[in-house]
């Protein structure tokens, strides 16, 4: 009889592993393959066990990126993109990074090469967007709002910037000609001739430029800066001052003379009152002696 000989096989399943790993800007727990891991869900909440590993979310702060752990890989499906910026507002004639990232079905976020991107200026000052995603904004005369859009693959997202007036004196057709663009677009639009300093748009005799800084209204005849003498009652020798419109941000300054003509000397006037209601101010020469005396007044706009 031949001897029976019993064969045992062995077999010893451990898991594949992969240790934590980490850096200054982002960590990654420990990587297993089990035959333990199970997702189970229902209407409120989802789960995914494993055995001897903790699963989660590992994420990195740059480029900010979302992945889940405890897998060999990871299977998603794009839901929408995200598009982002280094700051959320440009200087005129200046330049701003965009990025970009991809939206998950497992609700994580997928950082995208902005040159993937399909860039394009949806509204506002931004004179363009280069394939890297470099952002370029106009000049404007005012603080004004932009859009852009960026396209990868079926899906489209859109960011809102600001792009910030540095001067008020810069805007094509207006440049350089001493008055802020703002007011000057405000009242003639873009590139109108008839906004020019030397110009009076009303024919009143005040020329854009006086207008400008006595705060009248450039195209009404009838808005005027206006100056009006008249004796203070019961008070001789005291003369009032009444100025309209007076600005906050102006400075005037009234100056005397006791004679007109080219070859007047006029000096700042000295020992007055001033009190302001609203828009006039009224200035009271305490010492209005002698046998003539004028005044005029000085505006200007730092």
């Amino acid at each position: 009889m031949r001897p029976l000989v019993a064969l045992f096989l062995a077999i010893v399943t451990t898991a594949a592993h992969g240790g934590p790993r980490s850096s200054g800007s982002y960590s990654i727990a420990s990587d297993s393959i089990n035959a333990g891991g199970t997702r189970t869900s229902s209407t409120v909440y989802s789960n995914t066990g494993s055995i001897t590993e903790v699963t989660g979310i590992s994420s990195a702060s740059s480029p900010a990126e979302t992945v889940k752990h405890g897998f060999i890989g990871q299977q998603y499906e794009g839901t929408g993109l995200q598009l982002t910026s280094t700051a959320p507002n440009l200087n005129e004639g200046t330049s701003l990074q965009l990025t970009a990232r991809q939206t998950l079905d497992d609700a994580t976020l997928l950082a995208l090469p902005a040159t993937s991107i399909t860039w394009s200026v949806q509204n506002g000052p931004l004179a363009g967007i280069n394939a890297s995603g470099l952002a370029t904004a106009a000049t404007v005369f005012q603080d004004t709002l932009a859009t852009v859009q960026g396209l990868y693959l079926s899906h489209t997202g859109t960011l809102g910037l600001t792009v910030l007036n540095v001067s008020n004196d810069d805007i094509p057709g207006y440049t350089g000609d001493g008055l802020d663009d703002a007011w000057q677009v405000q009242y003639f639009g873009l590139g109108n001739p008839a906004a020019a300093p030397t110009f009076d748009a009303d024919s009143d005799g005040q020329d854009n430029l006086f207008e400008f800084i006595a705060g009248g209204n450039p195209i009404n005849g009838g808005s005027r800066f206006l100056i009006q003498i008249a004796p203070v009652p019961s008070q001789a020798g005291q003369m009032k001052l009444l100025i309209s419109p007076r600005l906050p941000d102006r400075t005037y300054t009234v100056k005397v003379s006791s004679a007109l003509g080219p070859g007047a000397v006029w000096t700042t006037l000295t020992g007055f009152n001033t009190t302001d209601n609203g828009t006039e101010r009224t200035i009271t020469d305490n010492n209005a002696t002698g046998p003539a005396k004028f005044y005029r007044v000085e505006i200007v706009k730092p």
